[in-house]
Order: C-alpha cells, then structure tokens, then sequence
C-alpha cells in the first residue's frame, strides 16, 4: 500500500496545477488523460482510507473524500440552478405556473417526452431537488434516458451522496443507467465513480467487477473503447499486489488482440512498460488485429464524416458484420446504430430477430425487446414480438399479460394494429389450452379475452378511429374455428358466424364460403344445405359460384326434390341478378351518352363563340380600314404610306424619313399622323418581331444540362432577360429559351441550358421559387416519349407517420402562424402550406414532426381545433396512390352499340371536364414534327384499337375467387 501512496504523491508533486486543472477539463470534455488522474487520484484516496492517519495529507496532497468530490466540483456546475441570481420574482412565479402547467399536461398524457425533459429542467433550475428525483424516476419508467440525461442525474445523486446508502443508490442509478443504452461514457463514469468506494467492505472486487463488464460491453468499441482500457490498466497499475505485474500484462494482451484505432501507441506503451520482450504470440495477435483494423477502417471513417444520426452508414456496418458472423461485433454495431437512431422501429425489429434466432439468450433478448417497445411504443410489431419472445422464453403469464396491457395503452396510430396486438395475445392464451379437457381455467379464460376483445374494438377502437380495424371479423373467425375443431362446440360456431354476417358481410361470397367449409368439416349436411340457400339469396359480388357450389352438392349428396328446389333457387336469383347488371349497364351507358352529348354542346359553343369573335375581328378591320382612306383623301396624296407591315431588317427609319413621319398641319387644325401605328398594329408588330425570330430544335442529347422550368407568368415581357439573374446563381447559363404562341404571347414555360451538369442540378433546387406572385416549377429536362415512367412529383405518396396532414385551414394563414401552433406538442422540421399554380394557399398543410411519437400525439390534440374560425381536421399523412390513367376502353351496351368510357385524370372525377392541356397541342389531325424548345411530341392514342374484355364463365368466376 505504501508504494501506491508513493506513486500517487510523485504524480501530484510532479503536476501540482492538475488539480484545478483536472476538473476544467472533465467538466469541459472527458479526455483520458484527465480521467486517468482523477483515478489515480480516488485510488490514492482508497489507500489513505487503509493507511490511517499517519499519512500526510498536507504534504501529498490527498484527501479522504478526494474521489467523491472530484465528481462533485464536476458537477457543481451542473447541479445548481447556475451562479446568477433571480432579480425579480416574477420569475420565478412565472417557472412555477410552468411547472404545474407542465405537471397538469403529464398527467393527462404520460407519454408526452418533451413535457418530461421541460419538466426536469425547470425543477431542476428552482433546485427542487426531491421532485427532480420523482419526476426522473417516473420518465425513466416510461422511456429510456439519453446518455445526457443520464449523466447529469448521476452527477447531481453523487454530489448530494453522503454514506454508504448513498453510494448504493448511486450504483443502483448506473446499473439502471448501462441497460438503457450501450454508452462508453457511462461506463467510464461507473469505473471512475466505483474507484471511489474501494475502501469499503469488498470495494476491489466491486471496481474490478465494474470494469470487467464494461470491457464486455465497449471494449470492442473501436474509437470509445480506448478509455475503458486506460482506465482499467491505470486502477491496477495503482494496486500493490503480489499479482499486480501479470494483471497489467493481461490487460495488455488482450487489448492489442482486438482491433482498436491508436493500437500503435498502445504496443509502443507495452513495449516501454514491459521489463521483458513481448511474447511472440502477443505480436501475432497484434498484427492480426492490425489486418482487421483495415477492413473495419472504411465503415469506421465513413461514420466520422456522416453527420448524425448516420442509418445508411450503420446499416452498411451492420450488414458487413452480419456476414463476418462475430455476436460480440454484431450486438455492439447494433448497439452503437441505436444510439443514435433509436425512434427507428426497422432497426428494432431487425435487431431483435437477430437475437432471437441467433443468440437465443433469455436476459439478453428480453431486455432488448424491452427497450424496444419502450422506444417506439407505437410500432404493434415491436409488441408482438415481444409477447412472442417471452412466451418463447417461459416467461410468468402475469408478466406477460401485464405487457399486453402496456400495449393496449400505448397509443397505435391505426386501428388495426389494435386488431393485430389482441390477436397475438389471444394467439397466446389459445396455446396455453389443454383442449383434452371439456373445462379449464385456461379456456375460460380465452373465452373471457375473446369477448373482451370484440367489446374493445367496438367501443374503444371504433370510437377513436370511427371504425373498428376489423371490417372481416378475422378475430371473431378465429374464435368461430377454435369453438368448432378444438372445442367441438358448433353451436358457439354457428352464433358467432351469425353474428359475422349481421356486420355487413353476409354481400360476400367469400365469407358464405368460409361458414360453408367449417360446416362441412365440423358440422352436418342440413346445416351446409341451409347456409348455401342464405348465401344465393345475399350474395351480390359473385353469385355464380356460390349457386354452382350449392349445385354441386346436390348433384353429390341431394335427394330430387333438393335438386330441384336447388335449381329453381339459382335460376331465379341468377336471373334477377342479370336483370339488376342490365340496369346498371343502361344506366352507365345513359350517363356515358349524356357526358358526350355535354362535350358535342360545348365544342359546338366554343366553335360558334370563335365564329363570333372572328367576325367582329373583321367588322374592327374594315372600319378601320374605311378610316385610313378618308385620311388619305385629305392628307397629302403624293405622300407615300408607309406598308402596314415592316420587315425585321427595314424597321430602323432613316434621319429624312423621319422627318417625313412629323405630322403635317391638315384642314381644320388638326395634325394628320402619317406613321402612328394604332395599339392593334402595334400588337400585330410585335408578334410578327417574335414570329420571325428562328425557331430552334431542342436538342436531346443536351438534356443533362437543361432544366425545364413552367408556371411562369404570363404577364412576362422579356422572360430570357428577366430569369437570367436568377439562373446565373447556379452556374454559367448558355441559353434560355421562352416558348411563345403563334401570336407572340408568352407561354408561361421556358428552357434553361447551362455550361455544366452541376449547375443543372443545383438550379433543381429553385423549384417552387416566387416569382412575380407564382411557385416557379423547375424540374429535369426528360423526354417523356423515351422515358414513359418518369415522375416529377417529388413528394411521398406513401404512408408517413412522422408527418401530419392538415385540411381546413383559412387561407389567411402563414407558415408561421401554423407552425408556432404544431411546436407545441413536438419539434417541426419542415411545413409545407399547398398552393395553386397561380401561388393562392389551399387551406392545406403537410406538418412533419421529428418523430412518429409526436406525430400520433399532435393529432390527439390538433384533431377538431379551431384556428381563426376554422375548425381543422389533422391525421396522419397518407396520400392516395398516384394511379395512372388507364387507356381508354369500349364498352357494349345493351342494345349493341359501342359506347366509349368515360376516362378520368389520375385524381379522380374533378369538379368540371375541362383538359388543362393547351389547345394548340390537341390537334391529333396535325402530323408529327419536330417539337421546338423541347422534345418531340408523342403520337396520339386513338380509341379503336380498344379491345373488349372476354366473357367470362361460371367456372372462371370461381377460379378466380377460389385459387388454391
């Protein structure tokens, strides 16, 4: 003991500023070599605790408590509310009317994660230090602690820790704290704080114990699990032990054995502490963790320059060390990705099938599961496989239907993950049955949780979701078939398919088909005879092959009179069902003939309406043209007119000729003008300018550094001039080209060509730039005609639980406004308010939250508000599919003429029919030439080569519906 003291006082003397020193930098950041004095430090201070008092504490430098105050001083600053003062006392009232608005929220909904973070932080700043206990121990109940989180409850615990019972709380704390996630920082902290207790009864072995685990946990970390081995290998190098020298050396072997970054440092510090040369297989060790190192280099590299939370980078790891097929490595990258992507139910779900199918560890894969669902408890199939693997593992049936309750109360965001979590457990209490008994407790309580399960989707679900989830009744199927094969109780079978199909399902055949089977299998010929007839006379989607099924079963088992009674019950039902599908048919085909005859009226109005203003167009020229001719007789005859018409070349006039154009003195005063061109033919001029401008072919292979851009406006005059600017941020532009009509006017789209791809790529990113009032659209520049499947749309049309869907919005409302609405119940990254192509909001917004679990709870709150008058609906975005429009097909009405069907864009039947195509490209006579600015456009589809769909027979239907 006394050459541990020594050592520790040579330390202090020979750096007597690494005290205060010291604790900047831990308080700063956790460097190892700071951290390697402060063990030195608490080791020293172990020794003196053995010693006595005989040792000089003024001399060395060392204190009885110097291992817990090193964690106090780090956490001074942390654990006070901070050295400034309140000046007034408003607020602090104004910090408590926050706590208890913050404590009313919590109490309405436990599971609101940034109302626990505000919480402790503002008891934390009034220095209420019991109710920062309570209310950390209630968050770490209900969600796992960040790694921040958990050191600064450790550092406030360990600076109020006093004795021994103290000092068992605070390990208690860190044993909770190392569950939550794998963080080398804790550990470290742990080990550190432990050295601090090895003056107490078994305080050695407690430290050793402690680092030994950590070693388990980081060491294979490859740039944090340095520290837990200096560490280590600094606490036995201050033991004097008989043992000590072969304890130091093992530490070193088995860390060059593994591949860690800095390995060289670490040999070259084991060859100077090292009295005798390596052993040879040390060395082979080494250069095999060396060889490994590299492969591990790339992934560990491409994680450094990542940014946060880093998923792609840590699947690639992930899937490289799945294939190397090491556990230790496998579990610790899976461990390290979650750390940082922990609201991620994929990885979840994909880590623990991992386990369960590899390691198969009960404590192991139950505790994963565990955080898991207490991370995402939204994702149903984190819960069910939960209550999979601790059925798997021969958990307490309390423990798991205990589990089960949590699910149910943590909030699914569909109504059918309440349908599939009930059906994982009723799968689970089915298998606990013993069915070779008539009556057990088991069973009954089956029956019990079936009934209970039906009554909570009827009233719990369908109240919230305003549907059930279970439109089938597969839960009440189930229970139908487990009554008639396992518990031979068809009566119980027959009330619950009744019950079935008085859920609007008796319409289906399908369903008729199930009852018929079941029937069949455990039940008799009358009861299969009787559900056919029910099924001819409800059925209404395939008819057909319920009465061949009923059919059939006569021709096999019947009697002539059930044959008979059979035939004539199909004849008439199929005979009223072709009587229902004429009707139909005549009165799709009236609505077809009606919408046509609408599109023959109003091409007829257009067309009379372009007559008319053709004509009156005339009647302006001829008046017009009357005026000029009784300027002519009294001007100046033998002046010659100007033609009506310039050519480009000849519209600079000449010095004489203008001259000529100053107006003349005529009769009565007043001046004749010999040049002034009225606006009309100042118009017709400026068209003429434009028509005459060369017409350029766009050119294909140049669409990699061509942008198109559209949603222009109209009112543009120079639209080359006036988008160059904005386009010259992204690069060097080339050329811009408009698109005008045959009469001069601007189109509203243009061609952007640019010197460079990149810069193409970067002017990508001025899609849905303001300009003059309207989102500008710029998307690549593709030739739809080569690339059929090409999408502009940029948005998901998938399900996004992280991302609101807001409707009902006023139109006066900002991004602003909504936003400081939504960041109430979460963090916003990025709104999005929908507007037309003129740029007018919509009343629509998509809203997206940082994570699924303040999604689900914003819509809980947002759902029926009323935002300046307006009461708004909000739920979880889910666009319908972008279909694409079918061509068009020729359907056969009743009386044999070929009626066209009425094709509708992909969206649906909008509100009027009118094509948003420009007319001057609906001209399907006009043949195909080469398009300009652009590529070349596609040929039109005709409607003749329509094909009608082949009949279809009774067998045929039943194929189809039946294929086994």
């Amino acid at each position: 003991m006394a050459t541990a003291a020594a050592t520790s006082a040579s330390e202090a003397e020979a750096e007597p500023k690494a005290g205060p020193t010291a604790e900047g930098e831990e308080d700063e950041v956790k460097a190892a070599r700071t951290r390697r004095k402060v063990l030195s430090r608490a080791v020293a201070a172990a020794t003196y605790k053995a010693m006595g008092p005989g040792w000089d504490q003024q001399e060395e430098g060392v204190s009885e408590s110097d291992g817990d105050e090193e964690y106090a001083m780090a956490s001074s600053a942390e654990s006070s509310p901070g050295e400034y003062e309140w000046e007034y006392d408003e607020e602090e009232e104004k910090n408590q009317l926050e706590i208890e608005r913050l404590e009313e929220q919590l109490s309405i909904n436990v599971y609101d994660y940034n109302c626990h973070v505000d919480l402790i932080r503002l008891l934390r700043l009034e220095g209420e230090l019991t109710k920062v206990r309570m209310a950390r121990q209630k968050m770490s109940e209900i969600f796992p602690l960040t790694e921040e989180l958990w050191l600064e409850w450790l550092h406030d615990e360990i600076s109020m820790a006093l004795d021994g019972l103290d000092r068992e709380h605070v390990y208690d704390l860190f044993e909770k704290a190392v569950k939550d996630y794998i963080c080398p920082n804790i550990w470290l902290e742990y080990g550190q704080y432990s050295v601090g207790g090895i003056g107490q009864k078994g305080g050695l072995e407690k430290v050793r114990s402690v680092f030994e685990r950590a070693l388990s946990s980081v060491g294979l970390h490859m740039t944090k699990g340095l520290a837990i081995w200096e560490a280590y290998r600094e606490f036995e190098s201050a033991i004097v032990e008989a043992a000590r020298l072969e304890k130091v050396h093992s530490l070193f072997r088995r860390q060059l054995a593994i591949p860690l970054f800095d390995m060289e440092a670490t040999f070259a510090e084991y060859e100077e502490w090292s009295e005798d040369p390596i052993p040879e297989s040390v060395i082979q060790n080494y250069n095999k963790a060396l060889q490994q190192l590299e492969k591990y280099k790339p992934y560990e590299e491409a994680l450094l320059q990542a940014e946060a939370p880093r998923l792609a980078e840590y699947q690639a790891y992930i899937d490289f060390e799945m294939k190397i097929g090491d556990p230790a490595r496998v579990q610790l990258i899976f461990e390290r990705a979650l750390v940082e992507n922990c609201l991620v139910p994929d990885l979840w779900i994909r880590y623990s099938q991992y386990l369960d199918r590899q390691l198969k560890v009960k404590d192991l894969v139950l505790s994963v599961h565990n955080r898991a669902v207490r991370n995402c408890p939204w994702t149903v199939a984190l819960w069910s496989r939960y209550l999979l693997a601790m059925e798997r593992h021969g958990v307490d049936h309390q423990v798991i239907s205990a589990t089960f309750e949590k699910a149910l109360s943590a909030g699914f965001i569909q109504a059918t993950d309440y349908v599939e979590i009930w059906q994982a457990y009723l799968d689970y209490l089915r298998r606990r049955v013993d069915f070779k008994q008539d009556s057990s407790k088991e069973l009954e309580e089956l029956r019990s949780a079936f009934a209970r399960a039906l009554e909570y989707l009827k009233q719990e679900v369908e109240e919230r979701f305003n549907e059930s989830g279970d439109p089938s009744c597969m839960i009440m199927q189930n229970w139908a078939r487990i009554e008639a094969r396992l518990c031979n109780n068809m009566q119980k079978a027959r009330e619950l398919w009744d019950s079935i199909m008085t859920k609007g399902n008796a319409k289906y055949a399908n369903m008729w088909l199930e009852y018929y089977n079941l029937e069949r299998a455990h039940g008799d010929t009358q009861h299969c005879r009787k559900a056919l007839h029910r099924a001819v006379q409800c059925t209404s989607d395939y008819p057909e092959h319920v009465c061949e099924v009923l059919l059939t079963m006569e021709r096999t088992e019947g009697t002539l009179e059930d044959w008979d009674i059979a035939v004539q019950k199909t004849e008439t039902r199929l005979a009223r069902v072709n009587e229902q599908r004429i009707k139909v048919a005549e009165k799709e085909a009236a609505l077809a003939q009606q919408e046509e005859e609408k599109a023959e009226q109003r091409k007829r109005a257009r067309a009379e309406k372009k007559a008319l203003k053709k004509k009156k167009k005339t009647r302006g020229a001829d008046k017009r043209k009357a005026e000029e001719d009784d300027e002519k007789e009294w001007g100046d005859d033998e002046e010659e007119q100007p033609s009506k018409r310039r050519k480009v070349e000849d519209s600079t006039p000449s010095a004489g000729e203008a001259q000529d154009r100053e107006p003349e003195a005529g009769l009565l005063g007043k001046s004749v003008p010999v040049d002034v061109d009225p606006p009309s033919k100042q118009k017709e001029r400026a068209a003429a300018l434009k028509r005459d401008v060369p017409k350029v072919p766009h050119d294909s292979s140049k669409d990699s550094i061509t942008v198109f851009v559209s949603n222009l406006p109209y009112s543009m005059s120079e639209p080359d001039v006036q988008l160059r600017p904005l386009f010259e941020a992204c690069g060097e532009v080339a050329e811009i080209r408009p698109i005008f009509s045959n009469r001069g006017d601007f189109r509203g789209y243009c061609y952007v060509e640019f010197k460079e791809e990149k810069s193409a790529l970067q002017a990508l990113e001025l899609d849905r730039k303001n300009v003059e009032g309207r989102p500008m659209f710029v998307s690549p520049c593709v030739d739809k005609s080569k690339n059929p499947d090409f999408k502009v749309f940029r948005y998901s049309t998938a399900l996004e639980k992280h991302k609101l869907f807001v409707s009902g919005l006023p139109f006066s409302c900002t991004k602003e406004e909504l936003e400081e609405i939504c960041k109430a119940h979460g963090t916003v990254k990025d709104i999005r308010l929908v507007t037309n192509r003129a740029g007018k909001p919509k009343g629509l917004a998509y809203v997206e939250y940082e994570s699924e679990s303040q999604a689900s709870q914003a819509v809980l709150k947002m759902d029926g508000m009323t935002v300046k008058e307006n009461v708004i609906k909000v739920a979880i975005s889910n666009p319908p599919q972008r279909k694409v429009p079918e061509k068009p097909e020729a359907r056969r009405a009743p009386g044999g003429a070929l009626v066209p069907r009425q094709i509708y864009g992909a969206r649906g039947k909008g509100r009027t029919q009118l094509s948003l195509l420009p007319r001057a490209l609906q001209r399907p006579g006009a043949p195909a030439a080469q398009a300009e600015n652009g590529p070349a456009p596609r040929p039109a589809v005709t409607t003749s080569a329509a094909t009608e769909a082949p009949k279809m027979s009774n067998a045929d239907f039943a194929k189809l519906l039946l294929r086994k």
